[in-house]
């Protein structure tokens, strides 16, 4: 069974919550357990954006082919 996200989840926020992770650890001012806290937290960001990607990408298919639309997304697999 899929979990389905809560309706707070907000992709664009997630995203530069993402982002402000990234530059944080990539200035090297963290602490060893700051950068540990900041990674596992940019894990679970990430996990959730690929869910909500794969999520809208879901539902674009099924409108096209509700639509009657016959060619399939060409969107990269995601390993």
């Amino acid at each position: 069974m899929t979990k389905k996200k809560s309706a707070s989840f907000n992709f664009e926020n997630a995203l530069e919550e993402l982002e402000e992770l990234v530059s944080a650890m990539e200035e090297g001012e963290l602490s060893l357990e700051e950068s540990l806290t900041a990674f596992e937290k940019g894990i679970k960001l990430t996990r959730e954006c690929q869910a909500a990607l794969k999520q809208a990408e879901q539902k674009v298919q099924v409108l096209m082919n509700e639509s009657g639309a016959t060619e399939d997304l060409d969107l990269p697999e995601n390993d």
